[in-house]
């Protein structure tokens, strides 16, 4: 019986990893990680840098099964150095980002790094600025299985799993890295009290092969992206943040949209508490706290499941936290801005 149960332990989790990678991360805090959502993100600032951290932990308890982590740093360059690239015209950007992702209680084990360069130009000036981007990037993941996590049928010996012996799966033993080509574009609109931003981006269009499980020549899907952002003060001293993004990605597809309230501190100009919701289709309500202070930015949020999850025995607790620092050398003059 011992041995029956391990199998479909072991079976079930291959399982949940073949239609893991066939997806990638997603952040209930989207709009604290630009970098994964669309390339012409890059450097679409309201600072000279910016470096962001996420932690995602989902399920967390005693053996967490699901973490997810990036960190991320771009910039504009060549300010004021080539022709029509500076603070007030056209803007060149560069950046890259750095994710691990851990499944099955660190049993799959995905790790990813990106290169992005993106354009930003200006198309029309007056009380509304309308400004078009366009981003590239390429992407370098590799994904692992510790196979001490896991036992096989021909690993059993009549008296229990001896974990040196062969799995059996020779797919599993020769994964191989791969490389994704992305890409995207932006258009924005900024008024002196107001911004709206609205994009699309796609991800892997190279189509690239990547070398899991029982197929060693798996194609990764494209993940195809559409977002857009509002932003504008009501007030001195309260600002309105609403979001939205569409991802799919072969036959997962979700939407999640929210709004928050950034609220000034009277007394300190230069502090600023926001507070609001987000929902995830078919998967969770998400509150949001978050705290500004000068260039500094920090961000909790918890899911509170509402699919099908939300039924099991297991108890699900998910939190996610990001934290953003801006650079720059003389005061943006622009209202705040999730996306930058």
């Amino acid at each position: 019986m011992k041995k029956v149960k391990h199998i479909i332990a072991a079976i079930f989790l291959l399982i949940c990893v073949e239609k893991s990678v066939a997806q990638d991360p997603s952040f209930s805090q989207f709009f604290s990680s630009p970098l994964n959502i669309n390339p012409a993100l890059t450097g679409n600032i309201n600072a000279d840098w910016r470096a962001i951290a996420n932690f995602r932990d989902q399920w967390m308890g005693p053996s967490s099964p699901y973490a997810t982590g990036t960190i991320s740093y771009d910039r504009k360059v060549f300010q004021n150095k080539i022709p029509n690239v500076d603070d007030e015209g056209n803007i060149f950007g560069i950046g890259g980002m750095f994710m691990f992702d851990r499944a099955m209680g660190g049993i799959v084990k995905s790790s990813y790094a990106s290169l992005n360069v993106s354009y930003n130009i200006k198309l029309l000036d007056g009380d509304f600025k309308h400004r078009l981007g366009a981003g590239f990037g390429a992407t370098y993941g590799y994904r692992s299985v510790d196979f001490s996590g896991l036992n096989f049928e021909e690993q059993f010996t009549g008296f229990g799993f001896n974990t040196n012996m062969p799995t059996g799966e020779a797919a599993l033993a020769s994964m191989k890295a791969y490389i994704s080509v992305n890409a995207g574009c932006t258009y924005s609109i900024t008024g002196e009290t107001s911004n709206f931003d609205i994009g699309v981006a796609a991800f892997h269009v190279n189509k690239p092969k990547q070398t899991f499980l029982k197929d060693d020549n798996q194609i990764l899907a494209i993940r195809k992206v559409a977002h857009a952002n509002f932003e504008t003060f009501l007030s001195e001293q309260l600002v309105l943040n609403t979001n939205a993004i569409y991802q799919v990605q072969d036959k997962a597809s979700y939407y999640s949209v929210g709004s928050a309230l950034g609220y000034y501190l009277p007394a300190e100009k230069n502090i600023m508490l926001t507070g609001g919701v987000w929902y995830w289709s078919k998967n969770a309500i998400v509150p949001y706290f978050g705290l500004s202070y000068n260039d500094y930015q920090f961000g909790v949020s918890y899911d509170i499941t509402h699919s099908k999850l939300s039924q099991t025995a297991l108890a699900h607790s998910t939190w996610e936290l990001s934290f953003i620092i801006r650079g720059k050398t003389k005061p943006s003059g622009v209202i705040p801005c999730p996306w930058k």
